[in-house]
């Protein structure tokens, strides 16, 4: 039995249901609605930020269910679905934090009084790592149903030949080297036509490393080396990041000192594992995601999007502060003072 699945279905989504008033839905009247260019930024509504990785059938023996990072391409396929069909809009994370993250402001302009198009649900799709099937597998589906998405690459493992990736924080737990698996990465070349075709790209570092473990010279270069490839690679700005592997939150002197970091680095807002969804005002380096993969069926997925997953990031936030006060503390060096040499570090690869 899956427990998270069980709580969340039986006992938190029954008791929200409950608990909630009776509201009326935004397009649910008959009246014409009003939106404005400003529409994200007016939006009090949580918006869920999806975490895919893989799409695949690749098995993942030994790995339990929610940290299983592969999708099969029916599963997405269903979850795209169930998007669309429930008036989801897919934006991508630059522009859902530009508007929702942002200090609220008047509108500029005035509301569009004659359109009849119901007021959307937000959601960002966001893929981690940079692998090829998102070329060969997902990008049609997101097509179809005129999603964008959110792609944060590991510039290490996208090369202009292909190159190999095993996701190996999904699967530490595998003693067996064999059992591991290696997944191809996007060319170059694919990742250009990907941008052309609407996708976004973030950094998600250089070598996929566990930040947390590097001093903060090693931090910078990872994050200052891949935005600066991606940039070179695309011609224009790279502003988002992604957290690899579990971010620290427990460690509080970290996370600050990371966002102040990725600032001064030209960056905007930073993914994170945290689990949850995103709220009006919420701090753009610490954005909370719901992670998704094969064995999200219909009932969960639309749970986790209506907020009833959101109960497992405060247990996900008590249990890393209890592993944390059961290990000594180290002393990590100070960042540096930032430099304008250091944004444009020559490319490291393998």
């Amino acid at each position: 039995m899956r427990l998270d699945r069980s709580i969340t279905l039986n006992l938190v989504q029954p008791l929200r249901r409950l608990l909630a008033a009776p509201k009326r839905s935004v397009g649910s009247s008959n009246a014409p609605s009003l939106l404005t260019p400003t529409t994200l930024q007016h939006s009090t509504s949580p918006v869920p930020i999806l975490m895919y990785h893989s799409i695949s059938d690749a098995p993942e023996p030994g790995v339990p269910a929610y940290y299983q990072t592969s999708t099969s391409l029916a599963v997405f396929r269903q979850h795209m679905e169930f998007l669309a069909q429930n008036g989801y809009k897919a934006v991508s994370l630059k522009t859902l934090v530009a508007d929702l993250c942002a200090p609220f402001s008047p509108p500029t302009t005035p509301p569009l009084r004659h359109s009849t198009t119901p007021f959307p649900r937000l959601a960002a799709i966001t893929f981690d790592d940079g692998f090829r099937n998102f070329y060969t597998e997902a990008f049609s589906v997101l097509q179809q149903h005129g999603f964008t998405a959110t792609m944060f690459l590991s510039t290490a493992f996208i090369g202009d030949t292909p190159r190999r990736f095993c996701p190996v924080g999904s699967q530490s737990k595998i003693k067996n080297q064999k059992s591991k698996i290696f997944l191809d990465c996007l060319k170059w070349t694919e990742v250009l036509e990907l941008h052309r075709a609407g996708i976004e790209f973030g950094s998600h570092s250089v070598n996929h490393p566990r930040l947390v473990e590097l001093d903060w010279p090693a931090v910078r270069s990872e994050i200052c080396e891949s935005k600066s490839e991606i940039e070179q690679r695309l011609g224009e700005g790279v502003t988002t990041f992604c957290y690899p592997y579990a971010f620290p939150q427990a460690d509080r002197q970290f996370a600050g000192r990371f966002a102040q970091l990725l600032r001064e680095t030209g960056y905007r807002c930073c993914a994170t594992t945290e689990l949850g969804r995103v709220r009006p005002g919420d701090d753009p380096f610490r954005l909370k995601r719901l992670p998704a993969n094969s064995l999200d069926d219909p009932a969960l997925f639309a749970a986790k999007l209506d907020g009833a997953y959101d109960w497992l990031g405060s247990i996900q936030s008590l249990s890393k502060k209890l592993r944390r006060l059961g290990r000594p503390l180290k002393a990590r060096p100070q960042v540096p003072a930032p430099d304008v040499g250091a944004l444009a570090i020559p490319n490291r690869r393998l």
